[in-house]
């Protein structure tokens, strides 16, 4: 084995070394970070900020970086014999916002005026971790001013409102992209929800943002978009928000639950015939307790219990009767609840336990909307429509799809998936050839 064979086999097995492209040395990267903090004591000086040791050598990485580039524009080195006619011509100073704070450099020039920097372009003041780290702070909801104020604190770094707000506006062609893409043809459960958001339109209102997201063949969550609406439209809209899904590839659902929203229902039959309506069972609880009194939650919720994980429609009908009993002379509107989400409600009763336990409730979404709603409250509400989509799309970007949670979810998926592809054989097969 060669010594450059056996330097990248080490560097490989190890992370924190690298190779240094001059000399083809190893570098530990541990050791270089242990050296620099060193360096930092003894001189007196802090590691971040303005004036600190990172800036001073991201400053000289940076510069380093623009000489090697225009000596290969220039084909020879700085004192050099020229190849052409064309040569140095001095500096031009330039302030850069980078990921560390503002940094100081001076760009070298050419007498042709030909040469174009790639590590920092022309007429660009700031690196592209900026923008990635705007998109993130946005994505927490905080507004253009706490942006600004952030960088002010942390960095040093004055940067408008308005530079942050083009960063922001950005994304919008990205996020078009994304409510456009193709989906997959079949998706086992899709899941609706709706987060309410206050809008400053003229006044500040509330307004519902509904997300749908589907779970893959593979046990994989997607969100497939989020759309602004008003619930009064109910049908029209839903027909609408479907449609477009079907457009992009949906050919069938299996299941798609919902909390009873408007016209909902009767708009997943009309698009996919064949797809089961499942009211979210969570929900139907939660909106019990808005006719209960506090000191009574806990007897309705184990009252109720009996009902939702009963084996079979008939021993629901039981339960429920024994719930009327004991229940309904107090709370008549609960009873009168259930009774009119009854065709919603009981659909999962007749699957496996597995599937059961995917589709009566909307958890799947619930952990997505706290991110959401965490955001959506740091914002406390937003001059538009489009700026609140803006916001709630940036969330759905930062999602980490290689976190714990995903690898949970899945491990929980693959039992529902299998009862899927009992329950309902032949629907899901298509879509893995």
């Amino acid at each position: 084995m060669t010594d450059t064979t056996m330097t990248a086999a080490a560097v490989e097995q190890d992370p924190d070394l690298m190779i240094d492209q001059v000399t083809g040395e190893i570098i530990d990267e541990r050791e270089l970070a242990q050296q620099l903090l060193a360096q930092a004591k003894s001189q007196g000086v802090s590691l971040v900020g303005p004036g600190g040791l990172l800036a001073s050598l991201t400053r000289q990485v940076l510069q380093t970086a623009l000489e090697a580039e225009m000596t290969e524009h220039l084909g020879h080195e700085h004192g050099g014999v020229p190849a052409g006619t064309n040569m140095r011509n001095g500096t031009r100073a330039k302030t850069v916002l980078t990921e560390i704070g503002p940094v100081e450099i001076e760009v070298p020039r050419d007498r042709e005026g030909t040469f174009e920097p790639v590590v920092v372009p022309k007429r660009k003041r700031r690196l592209d971790g900026i923008d990635a780290l705007v998109l993130s702070l946005s994505a927490r909801g905080l507004t253009t001013g706490e942006i600004a104020a952030h960088f002010d604190d942390v960095y040093g770094a004055k940067v408008s409102q308005d530079t942050i707000g083009r960063i922001a506006e950005k994304v919008s062609g990205e996020m078009a992209e994304w409510a456009n893409r193709p989906l997959d043809r079949v998706f086992p459960v899709i899941f609706v929800d709706a987060i309410v958001v206050k809008v400053r339109d003229g006044q500040v209102r509330n307004t519902s943002f509904y997300v749908v997201m589907g779970v893959t063949t593979d046990g994989e969550r997607d969100i497939l978009g989020i759309w602004a609406g008003d619930g009064a439209e109910g049908a029209r809209f839903w027909l609408q928000v479907l449609t477009e899904i079907k457009n992009r590839g949906v050919d069938d659902v299996l299941i798609a639950v919902c909390d009873g929203l408007k016209g909902l229902p009767d708009a997943i039959t009309t698009v996919w015939e064949r797809t089961i309506v499942q009211q979210c069972v969570v929900h139907l609880i939660r909106n019990s307790f808005r006719y209960a009194g506090r000191q009574h939650r806990d007897g309705i919720v184990k009252a109720l219990k009996p009902v939702y994980t009963a084996p079979t429609e008939a021993a629901a009908r039981e339960r429920f009767a024994e719930f009327t009993q004991e229940w309904g002379g107090r709370y008549p509107a609960i009873v009168k609840l259930w009774e009119n989400a009854w065709a919603e409600f009981v659909p999962f009763l007749a699957y496996d336990v597995e599937i059961r336990r995917v589709i009566c409730t909307t958890n799947a979404i619930e952990s997505i909307n706290a991110r959401y709603r965490r955001a959506v409250r740091a914002r406390g509400h937003f001059p538009n429509e489009a700026s609140a989509l803006r916001c709630l799309y940036l969330v759905t970007r930062s999602l980490d799809p290689t976190g714990g949670g995903r690898a949970r979810w899945m491990i929980r998926w693959k039992p529902a998936l299998n009862a899927f592809a009992i329950t309902f054989a032949g629907r899901l097969e298509p879509a893995n050839n």
